[in-house]
């Protein structure tokens, strides 16, 4: 027996009723979101803090979910862990038709382009290429991933400079939205000028959500040294009037 199935083994024994554990056996596919959301992030803040070692255990734990999902519906009598793992092995086939066929594709985009058509290809009750990305994403990689995909068909500039100039463009429309004081059209014209950023970002080959983090990150750090200053000093930062406080992140800023 293979660890996997050790693993499949147990989670399966956890579900038995009588002999198995109650919290398993209560829980169903919709009780157990909120967790599958949880161990995910904790996956994703295990490889952006380089965390080798945590980033084993929370794949871990995100395998489980994967294999406790699997078991719900092998006890529905719909399909089994085996069934998950053949229908990724023929995609992974089907998706790379230049490794497993006799397509000849070089270009790493170009890959993307033909996965892209594959896609829509397969997914033949989808009406839209647009159509298939999760309305729970957040709003900076659901933005990205549309305009992937929107592009994928051509609907896409050849350089950055049309992007760049939509960007002006975008910014006088909010400027003039923050005369107009209405709040609607405010957060209309808001939301354009991130969606463009975001749009150069994929141009550039930068992900936009990453690149947003990793300021905020950055932001943190800077604020956090502020305090450590009036902590320091036995100070209070509460009394620190604007001025002051933007004297020391220019300082920091300066580091």
């Amino acid at each position: 027996m293979s660890k996997f199935e050790k693993l499949v083994e147990i989670v399966a024994t956890l579900r038995t009723p009588g002999t198995g554990c109650p919290w398993d056996l209560k829980q169903t596919r919709e009780t157990l979101v909120p967790n599958i959301i949880e161990e995910l992030y904790e996956v994703i803040e295990a490889i952006e803090n380089k965390d080798d070692n945590s980033l084993k255990e929370e794949l871990g734990d995100l395998l489980l979910h994967i294999v406790f999902q699997a078991q719900i519906s092998k006890e529905q009598g719909l399909w089994s862990i085996d069934d998950v793992i053949d229908e990724i092995i023929n995609k992974l086939i089907r998706r790379h038709p230049h490794v497993f066929g006799d397509l000849n594709i070089e270009d790493a985009d170009a890959v993307k382009v033909n996965w892209e058509r594959l896609k829509k290809k397969e997914k033949t009750m989808r009406k839209s290429v647009l159509d298939g990305i999760p309305k729970k994403m957040p709003a900076l990689i659901q933005a990205q991933r549309t305009q992937e995909k929107a592009a994928a068909v051509g609907f896409d500039w050849q350089d950055i400079k049309p992007i760049m100039e939509n960007i002006d463009e975008e910014k006088e429309e909010f400027i003039e939205a923050l005369a107009s004081n209405e709040e609607e059209k405010i957060r209309e014209e808001l939301g354009d000028m991130i969606f463009t950023l975001v749009n150069l970002a994929r141009k550039l080959h930068i992900d936009a959500e990453a690149a947003l983090k990793e300021c905020t990150r950055k932001f943190v750090r800077r604020f956090n040294s502020i305090e450590e200053y009036y902590r320091k000093e036995g100070k209070d930062i509460n009394e620190a009037d604007l001025e002051e406080l933007d004297s020391h992140w220019q300082r920091i800023k300066g580091h």
